[in-house]
């Protein structure tokens, strides 16, 4: 059995800690659970209203109301017709959506003018849900006038992309 690695009094800039130091840090700012969900598949949607993108959901439940939820979204969409739009939910509001869009906000989209191509949806988002209890995190898409698909381009199915969304319970 290994010995308990005891903790300096204080920390300088630079230093480096071992694992064992790292494992032994109490109080603010360390991950204290990680939930990921990836998506291999294609995901395809023809709704002019948002849906959920299947197997971009995580649930992760908070140990106390003041931690923090860091979450890590990427994702593959192309427009094959119309535009492709993306988001990220907690629960059923949305967290991360621009709000400037006269019609659709979200984190990103896709339009159909670029049919070969798919685009990296992506953001970090540090949520404060203030809760205790089992709290989902999910991606969902629309298409504004056409089809939306995930994990692959618009033109057709020759190229394949991978999708993630990983949530990270961080201490307060």
């Amino acid at each position: 059995m290994a010995t308990p690695t005891t903790l300096p009094a204080s920390f300088t800039a630079g230093q480096v800690l071992t694992a064992a130091q790292m494992n032994n840090l109490r109080g603010a700012f360390r991950v204290l659970q990680v939930v990921q969900a990836t998506k291999a598949n294609v995901f395809t949607t023809s709704s002019a209203t948002y849906v959920d993108v299947t197997d971009l959901s995580v649930t992760i439940t908070p140990s106390a109301t003041t931690n923090k939820i860091l979450v890590l979204m990427t994702v593959q969409t192309a427009a094959q017709t119309g535009d492709a739009v993306v988001r990220l939910v907690r629960g059923a509001t949305a967290i991360a959506a621009g709000t400037g869009g006269s019609g659709y906000n979200g984190v990103g989209m896709a339009s159909s003018t670029y049919t070969n191509q798919m685009f990296t949806v992506g953001t970090n988002f540090l949520d404060s849900p203030a809760t205790t209890s089992a709290t989902t995190y999910k991606v969902q898409a629309l298409s504004n006038s056409g089809i939306t698909h995930i994990n692959r381009r618009g033109v057709d199915a020759s190229y394949g992309g991978f999708s993630t969304i990983t949530v990270m319970e961080i201490s307060e």
